[in-house]
């Protein structure tokens, strides 16, 4: 009996090993199954933006509601409210546009509806930040609301052309926006912020932004960083003087959009991807939401 018991405690043990193997392995599968990415933020601002909106420089009264507007939403709490629709959780409100009709009492806003959350659309409804507000402007001024979507580096032309009244894109105010419009008062603090693909730990040590900057300064032409063409993302590459960016050695390529950037660098064809920080944060949760 008491080699039997032997035996069977031999065996038992190898038995709770094995188990306890193949729970560990499990568990680690999980674990990478939670933490693997497609693509990732690196969490440092490479720069530091206001957002503001471009106002045709032949409307003061426009610029002046857009500014007592401005300060009205940030005073009571609404612009909080309706950022935390788009960054805590919230349920965003739909906004439709009327069709533009010169005979009617309107106001149009010309944006480019690909860069969530400040403004995309789903189907014909637009949502984001900036196109709630812009509901919030032509109820305060009793017109009729009008969108136009375009290219972004349409929106200031068109506004700069009189085609619209105001551009509303997440647009960075600089010297050179200004000679085509005139800028309302500040609404959003935004910065630049780098995308990489989810197994690149080039910058996972990086703690500041002189750390990241060491690293894309080392970069040469063979390079190649993807962005939104017309943007402070595009600027920070191939270098401002009116944003103060030096450049980088690296190639830029553009891009309508942000996502058609990240897609590029998923499929290889760019190695990295600089643009604003809410879009940045908003594509790549999208697309490591998918299965």
């Amino acid at each position: 009996m008491k080699k039997l018991s032997k035996i069977t405690a031999v065996v038992l043990s190898a038995v709770l090993i094995t188990m306890l193997f193949a729970a560990c392995s499990n568990n680690a599968e999980n674990t990478n199954a939670t933490v693997t990415q497609k693509v990732k933020v690196i969490d440092i601002n490479l720069s530091d933006e206001e957002y503001a909106f471009g106002v045709d420089k032949n409307q003061p009264d426009l610029m002046t509601a857009a500014n007592e507007l401005i300060a009205e939403i940030k005073s009571n709490g609404q612009l909080d409210e309706i950022c935390n629709k788009y960054f805590a959780g919230g349920t965003p409100t739909g906004v439709e546009s009327a069709a533009l009709d010169t005979s009617k009492d309107q106001l149009v806003v010309a944006t480019n509806a690909e860069f969530e959350p400040f403004e995309y659309k789903k189907g014909d409804t637009f949502y984001g930040i900036d196109m709630e507000i812009a509901q919030l402007l032509a109820d305060k001024l009793g017109k009729e609301l009008v969108i136009q979507d375009m290219k972004f580096d349409a929106v200031l032309l068109s506004v700069q052309q009189q085609k619209c009244d105001i551009g509303m894109a997440g647009l960075t105010v600089s010297e050179e926006r200004q000679q085509q419009v005139d800028f309302t008062d500040s609404y959003y603090s935004a910065s630049q912020r780098l995308i990489v693909k989810g197994d690149d730990t080039t910058f996972d040590n990086c703690k500041t932004k002189e750390d990241v900057e060491a690293i894309l300064n080392t970069f040469d032409s063979s390079v190649k960083i993807g962005g939104q063409n017309g943007t402070t993302g595009q600027s920070y590459v191939q270098g401002s003087e009116d944003l103060g960016f030096p450049g980088l050695k690296a190639t830029f390529v553009g891009y309508d959009n942000g996502s058609l950037a990240v897609t590029d660098l998923m499929n290889g064809n760019v190695n990295y991807v600089i643009i604003d920080a809410a879009p940045a944060q908003a594509i790549t949760d999208s697309i490591n939401a998918v299965a």
